[in-house]
C-alpha cells in the first residue's frame, strides 16, 4: 500500500518573508529598474519609519505610493501640499451637526495607511507642524480630543530640490521623523522603453490592485524586525559612529538619540530582508547614506562624500 507524505504546514514566519518577497515583485514591477529603491523603501517600511524623497516630478512617487499602499492591504491618502493648506485639512476637523446637536469629527487624510505628502515643503510651518504629532505617535489631537492613526502608518512626502519660490524648508524637528531620504532618479533607456511598450493599449494604471499582505501580517513583520538580535559590539559601533558626525567639522548638527534609534531599526530591516536574525556592521553601513542624508546638517552640496569618510574614519568591529 502506498503511504501518503504530507508536507510540514508552513510557518507563519515563512510566510511573512514570502509575503515581503511578493510585495518586492510588485513594487519593483511599478518602478522599473530601481531595485536599491525599492529595498530601501521596504527597509523604511519594516522599520516603522516614514520617507522623504527629494527628486524631479513625474519619477513615479505617487504610482510607487499607491502600489505599496495596495501590496499592504491599506488605504491611499494624498495631499497635495500648497501655501494655503491648513492643518485642518490634514488632520481633519469638527462640524456641528443640527439633528443630533453635537460635534461631529470628519477625518482628514491623516488616516489612512499610507499617505502621500507631495512636495511638502510647498505647504506653511504651521501645516508642515501638524504632521509632526501623526508621524511621532501616530495619532492626532483636535479641538483636545485624541484620535488614533492606523498602526501600520506610513508617510511619504516628496519636495522638488530645485524649486525655490513659495518653499518652507522644513525644520530640523520636521526632518528628524523621517527615517529616510531617498532620491528615485530617471530609469535607463531599456527600462523607459519597456515601460512605454507596457502603456500601450493598457489601462492597468486605473485597475486597483489585489493586497498581497494579509491583515495584521505588516505588524507582524514589523515585529519580528523589531526584536532582531543586534550585538552589543553593533551597538558600540553604532554609538562611535554617532559620536563622529556630532565633531565633523563639516556637519553641523549631528545625529540625535532618536536619530541613532531610527537608524539601529533600519539596520535591522536591512538585516531581516537579508534573512538574517543578527544585524552586522554592514547592515549599518548599508543605510548610514539614506538615515544620515535626512538628518545631518552637512555644509556641502552632496553629502553622500561626507557620509562615505564617516564610515570610513571609525573601526569595525
Amino acid at each position: 500500500m502506498m503511504s501518503i507524505h504530507t508536507l510540514p504546514p508552513v510557518s507563519s514566519h515563512a510566510r511573512d518573508l514570502a509575503g515581503i518577497d511578493q510585495v518586492r515583485v510588485s513594487l519593483n514591477g511599478v518602478l522599473r529598474g530601481k531595485p536599491a529603491v525599492i529595498e530601501n523603501v521596504l527597509v523604511c517600511l519594516l522599520a516603522q519609519g516614514h520617507l522623504l524623497i527629494e527628486d524631479r516630478p513625474g519619477l513615479g512617487k505617487t504610482t510607487l505610493a499607491k502600489a505599496l499602499a495596495d501590496a499592504v492591504g491599506g488605504h491611499f491618502a494624498r495631499v497635495q501640499c500648497t501655501p494655503d493648506l491648513l492643518p485642518s485639512d490634514i488632520t481633519g476637523f469638527s462640524i456641528f451637526n443640527q439633528k443630533a446637536h453635537e460635534f461631529e469629527f470628519r477625518p482628514g487624510p491623516v488616516f489612512s495607511e499610507v499617505l502621500l505628502a507631495d512636495e511638502i515643503n510647498r505647504s506653511t510651518p504651521r501645516t508642515q507642524s501638524a504632521l509632526l504629532e501623526a508621524m511621532a505617535e501616530r495619532q492626532v489631537t483636535v479641538d483636545g480630543l485624541r484620535h488614533p492613526l492606523s498602526p501600520q502608518f506610513f508617510v511619504i512626502a516628496t519636495q522638488n530640490p530645485h524649486e525655490q519660490h513659495g518653499t518652507y524648508p522644513l525644520p530640523e524637528a520636521q526632518l528628524d521623523r523621517f527615517a529616510m531620504k531617498l532620491s528615485v532618479g530617471y530609469p535607463e533607456p531599456d527600462d523607459e522603453i519597456e515601460m512605454l511598450a507596457a502603456a500601450v493599449a493598457s489601462n492597468s494604471d486605473n485597475q486597483p490592485r489585489l493586497a498581497i499582505l494579509a491583515p495584521g501580517q505588516l505588524l507582524r513583520l514589523q515585529e519580528s524586525v523589531r526584536q532582531l538580535n543586534v550585538d552589543r559590539t553593533v551597538q558600540d559601533y553604532l554609538v562611535r559612529l554617532a559620536q563622529a558626525t556630532r565633531g565633523h567639522p563639516h556637519i553641523s548638527l549631528g545625529i540625535s538619540p532618536r536619530g541613532l534609534l531610527t537608524w539601529q531599526r533600519a539596520a535591522q530591516a536591512q538585516a531581516f530582508l537579508r534573512s538574517r536574525e543578527f544585524v552586522t556592521p554592514d547592515d549599518i553601513q548599508d543605510v548610514a547614506l539614506p538615515v544620515l542624508s535626512v538628518r545631518l546638517g552637512i555644509e556641502r552640496e552632496h553629502p553622500a562624500s561626507i557620509i562615505q569618510e564617516l564610515l570610513q574614519s571609525i573601526s569595525v568591529p
